[in-house]
């Protein structure tokens, strides 16, 4: 029994009116996303909505902390796009359940501390390249069958709702904020084009979302290597994806509600749901950032308003798909596109000019990836690389030497900084051997031996010092350094007390 209080938080005092009524709220923002998602990538929209189902429940009661929502979220959809339009929908099922093993290895490994080398700069691109992405791909719906572009009388009925659309989210949180406003803005759409008989493109157009509970399905693909060859490349990049904005989202709850979440169970939890999206006719997804800061701000903090939005978005599939696929598409895409607007960091082109310059260009190139390869993996991969190189080149330049000699006439090198792959060459600039006297003492008190690199570097060091026939000692170095260096009894002083204990990488 404590175990199960443990996983459910029933130990937690729940307001059971607020958490369902911030569940109902959610499902209402949730549906329109995953619609739109959905068609997005070209699935049938039902795909959408059984992702939102699937995702929220397994996340919301098994997921790494109460008030975090997931669903089909547009980070990890857009990830599967290219591989929808090459090999189909079965494909895209296998993908999202090999990604939902690899996010339950990583759970397991308990790599999920790792979101933490994501820095600022490519969290700033990456979301940006994304709310860019969600914009462009809006442009689609203005488009008709033939898949050309609208013009004349529908291009004006589809700009003028779009726009009404657009209108109706902005301003009303000026009335009330009470009731989402994107789910106003679509009711009130969607009456004026019943009400007044309006031709515009509906749901339905694209798809019936009609359906029952998620039918059990076996993706249909050939369980060969060359499949695996396929579908591993996208299933890596979903599960990358929907780990980083599924971490950093669960931070983000740690900071607003001042408790601490478990990101390895988080990782579990989100690779279980999308194992069963794969063999549930889902469309996979992550934590979604709106929709968990649309719970947090209806009041909840426990696990049953995502129950409730994931049980209510289920009862729509099965008793309310005549209704949801009469919505007009112009609804949909003018909450899109406000998505997209929300999603974008605004902040960061205000932080332009107190940035520094590697951080702009680092941003600006995550953001460009994000736009073109639509590889949202890949750009935080290169964002991070390329942060980890200017944080090297950085430190490469602290290394510094004091000099000295004493009244025995030993010369005393002592250095600051650390010593790694990146300033073993300004630290050997730091030496002059020919003028060196015959003993030299290097003192480390004030550095760090990092990486072989840096040993290497000390045994050619002393090696050099040893052909002129000087005498070289090495003085707060670790045990770990001693023991890799070459001639170590020779040349290192021990100091028992103040040597420093850490493990060379």
């Amino acid at each position: 029994m404590k175990n199960l209080t443990a996983l459910f938080d029933f130990s937690q005092k729940v307001n059971y009116k607020t958490e369902i009524l911030a569940g109902f709220t959610v499902a209402m923002t949730m549906i329109p996303e995953s619609l739109s998602f959905a068609i997005l990538a070209g699935f049938p929209p039902l795909v959408g909505l059984y992702g939102a189902f699937i995702m929220g429940l397994i996340t919301s009661i098994f997921g790494g902390r109460p008030g975090l929502i997931s669903g089909g979220a547009g980070a990890t959809v857009i990830v599967l796009i290219a591989l929808m339009k090459s090999h189909g929908l079965e494909y895209v099922f296998g993908a999202v359940a090999l990604a939902g093993v690899i996010q339950i290895i990583v759970g397991l490994l308990k790599f999920g501390k790792f979101i933490r080398l994501v820095p600022q700069s490519v969290m700033y691109g990456f979301v940006n390249g994304l709310a860019i992405v969600i914009f462009l791909s809006q442009l689609e719906q203005f488009k008709g069958n033939n898949n050309d572009w609208l013009s004349g009388t529908p291009l004006l009925i589809m700009a003028s709702l779009v726009a009404l659309t657009v209108a109706i989210v902005v301003l009303f949180p000026k009335i009330t904020k009470a009731i989402p406003s994107s789910l106003v803005a679509i009711l009130i759409v969607f009456g004026i084009v019943i009400g007044f008989g309006i031709e515009t493109k509906q749901v339905n157009d694209i798809a019936s979302i009609s359906g029952g509970f998620p039918p059990f399905h076996i993706p249909q693909i050939q369980f060969t290597l060359e499949s695996l060859q396929i579908i591993f490349p996208y299933a890596l990049v979903m599960a990358g994806v929907g780990l980083t904005e599924g971490l950093l989202t669960l931070n983000l709850v740690d900071e607003i509600t001042a408790t601490k979440g478990n990101s390895n169970r988080e990782c579990i939890a989100q690779g279980t749901a999308n194992i069963a999206n794969g063999f549930f006719f889902g469309m996979g997804g992550c934590p979604m950032i709106a929709q968990t800061l649309v719970n947090l701000s209806a009041g909840s903090r426990a696990r049953l308003s995502g129950i409730i939005a994931s049980l209510t978005i289920l009862l729509i599939i099965l008793v309310g798909a005549p209704v949801i696929g009469k919505l007009p598409m112009a609804a949909l895409t003018g909450v899109m596109i406000m998505v997209a607007a929300g999603t974008f960091e605004w902040a960061s082109l205000k932080t332009f000019k107190r940035m520094p310059k590697s951080d702009v260009f680092v941003m600006i190139t995550v953001t460009l990836i994000t736009v073109f390869l639509h590889n949202l993996a890949l750009a935080v991969l290169i964002g991070v690389i390329i942060s980890a190189l200017v944080f090297a080149w950085d430190n490469a330049k602290r290394i510094r030497a004091r000099k000295f000699i004493d009244e025995k006439g030993v010369k005393h090198y002592e250095i600051f900084g650390p010593l790694f792959f990146g300033s073993v060459a300004t630290f050997a600039e730091k030496f002059d051997m020919e003028n060196d006297p015959d003993e030299i003492v290097i003192d480390f008190k004030e550095s760090r031996i990092s990486d072989m690199s840096a040993i290497e570097a000390l045994n050619a060091l002393t090696q050099r010092y040893h052909k002129i026939n000087k005498t070289v000692r090495l003085r707060h170095l670790s045990p770990d350094c001693i023991a890799l260096l070459k001639n170590a009894e020779a040349i290192i002083d021990i100091n028992i007390i103040d040597d420093p204990s850490y493990i060379v990488e």
